[in-house]
């Protein structure tokens, strides 16, 4: 049998296995429905990222985000002092312009360093959130002691999950002083529920 002889064959047997398979008729009513409903589905499953109506970014609405601070790592000593994870309340707002969006927190506690920016804001990158920021690190020196200030730089940021919540990492570079080094910890955020 010489090799044309043999892919005919081939190919006859796959056709002849392929008309006795069980089919599924896409323009069936049943399966159309089924792709119409999974197709709206996809489009209003609710992710903080993006709005189905306008597929742009969005972060809007009250968000509890946790900094899980009992999980922090890094080259820093303070990423070896005791901490517990700690959470608090925003209110997001996202605006976009000239192909921008950024996403806002406000009405939360203000922070006990006086050196963070605030409001905080988030930049959407095409998949997450992200905001930079400079600010003062204030190393605890133990108790009673002053604490030592010295520059750092941070980043955080946030991925929609298929949940609805987001998750990310907090980063931290400080340049200086007894805690010189990174400190890195797992953040998080959830729609908050009303009181």
């Amino acid at each position: 049998m010489n090799l044309r002889e043999n892919n005919r064959d081939r190919v006859r047997a796959e056709i002849a296995l392929r008309l006795r398979a069980p089919t599924i008729d896409p323009m069936r009513p049943r399966f159309r429905l089924v792709a119409v409903l999974a197709a709206a589905a996809s489009l209003t499953a609710g992710t903080p990222a993006l709005c189905a109506h306008a597929m742009s970014p969005s972060w809007n609405g009250k968000y509890s985000l946790v900094r899980y601070a009992v999980s922090k790592s890094g080259t820093s000593v303070a990423a070896t002092q005791a901490e517990p994870t700690f959470s608090a309340d925003y209110v997001f707002t996202t605006a976009c312009a000239s192909g921008k969006c950024v996403a806002t927190a406000t009405d939360g506690p203000a922070p006990k360093n006086p050196t963070l920016p605030q409001p905080s804001h988030y930049i959407w990158d095409g998949a997450r959130w992200v905001e930079h920021f400079d600010f003062q690190w204030d190393c605890y020196m133990g108790d009673g002691v002053p604490k030592v200030w010295a520059p750092a730089r941070s980043w955080a940021f946030y991925t929609p999950q298929a949940d609805g919540s987001l998750r990310g990492t907090w980063h931290t570079d400080i340049a200086g002083g007894p805690c010189k080094g990174s400190v890195e910890m797992p953040v998080a955020a959830f729609a908050a529920r009303p009181a």
